[in-house]
């Protein structure tokens, strides 16, 4: 569903992405990870048409993101729970999104209770505390009740209840047959959550495997893949 090829990112002399391939299979959920300023980031604004690839491409149903006309059907993303205008109110943000995207008003209802944002949806984004932005942001995703979703460290912020939450929430999105990508850092959360992996440094591709192969610990393994690239 997703596909990325031989992606290059360049800024200036900087290179953070280097010819980097993968795919984000639908029923799966894939971990993404890798140190900071490995591309991760980098790699899903590339998805979103946010950063335009130097080289190669990053697809989605084989077609760039931006060329949907109503893309949050397709493609939901949450890469920055602090991204949302401070001084809207929670349900007017979803609405604005919605309406844009053509979508239907009870969506954002449906949405609020998903994320369990309802009794504070008439607050102010700059009066919710980080864990409800966070609630908010992976609320703007499912608004268009999509196929694919990304998600980059969407559990900041959230406490105990939250993480455990979210983890059920990927996994019910992959068994619905979505792919879902989610970049985190926190290696003992993405091997009870992901299926699969894929794991950069220094933009390029380091392992793209299902978590089972990889040994008893993933953080282990993360470890020995990372540090032999950088003696490479």
């Amino acid at each position: 569903m997703i596909r990325i090829d031989q992606l290059t990112k360049r800024y200036g002399h900087t290179l953070a992405v280097d010819r980097l391939s993968f795919t984000v299979p639908p029923g799966r959920v894939t971990g993404f990870l890798g140190a900071n300023g490995a591309g991760k980031s980098t790699t899903l604004r590339a998805i979103l048409g946010l950063d335009r690839p130097t080289s190669g491409r990053a697809l989605v149903h084989d077609r760039p993101y931006a060329s949907y006309r109503q893309p949050l059907r397709v493609v939901g993303a949450a890469l920055d729970a602090s991204a949302a205008h401070a001084g809207l109110r929670a349900r007017t943000h979803l609405r604005a999104l919605a309406r844009s995207n053509g979508l239907p008003e009870n969506r954002v209802d449906a949405v609020l209770d998903e994320v369990g944002l309802t009794a504070v949806a008439g607050r102010r984004i700059n009066a919710l505390s980080l864990g409800m932005k966070q609630r908010l942001a992976i609320g703007a995703a499912l608004l268009g009740d999509p196929e694919a979703l990304l998600f980059d460290e969407p559990l900041n912020g959230l406490d105990l209840e939250g993480i455990r939450w979210f983890r059920k929430l990927a996994e019910r999105m992959a068994a619905d047959g979505r792919a879902v990508l989610i970049s985190s850092h926190l290696m003992s959360e993405m091997s009870k959550t992901a299926d699969r992996v894929v794991i950069i440094g220094q933009g390029r591709l380091l392992a793209e495997e299902p978590v089972s192969e990889l040994g008893p610990s993933l953080e282990e393994a993360y470890l020995r893949l990372t540090e032999g690239a950088t003696h490479v």
